[in-house]
């Protein structure tokens, strides 16, 4: 089993967590969170990573960061070994979704169903008007559309 850790700018890092917990309950020790908060040394924040991941009871750690460049990412990067902690900067709602659905899988293989959730997660969506009922204009005063 593979966890996974949020190192992401306050307080995307917690909110994304949340939101992963609302779907998978269950998930709760696998995925843990960590801000990174405005003027933080990254020493310390370093530091407070290092707890964070010692305390996964999990061979393996898929880490997500938010920007690839800041400073969630860099200290990051000092974090990760390539082995048994992988990283992935760029993390969306559906990249977490997919990592924790994943979770039992081996590690490399995690980080390609992330990376495919990712990007599969993010697309264009048409905007239409809901079936059996006409567009109405702005400010159209002679027309009422009330549903009962």
């Amino acid at each position: 089993m593979n966890g996974v850790l949020l190192i992401a700018h306050a307080p995307l890092a917690h909110a994304l967590r949340q939101c992963a917990l609302h779907v998978f309950p269950d998930a709760a020790e696998h995925v843990a969170a960590l801000d990174v908060h405005p003027n933080a040394p990254p020493e310390e924040t370093l530091a407070a990573a290092r707890i964070v991941l010692d305390q996964l009871p999990v061979q393996g750690v898929l880490v997500l960061t938010d920007l690839f460049g800041a400073t969630p990412c860099n200290v990051a990067q000092r974090l990760v070994d390539g082995v048994s902690t992988r990283l992935i900067a760029g993390v969306n709602l559906p990249m977490l979704l997919r990592a924790v659905t994943y979770r039992h899988e081996p590690l490399e293989s995690l980080v390609q169903r992330a990376l495919a959730g990712g990007s599969q997660g993010v697309m264009p969506v048409a905007v239409t008007a809901p079936q059996n009922q006409y567009r109405r204009a702005i400010h159209d005063q002679e027309r009422y559309d009330h549903q009962q």
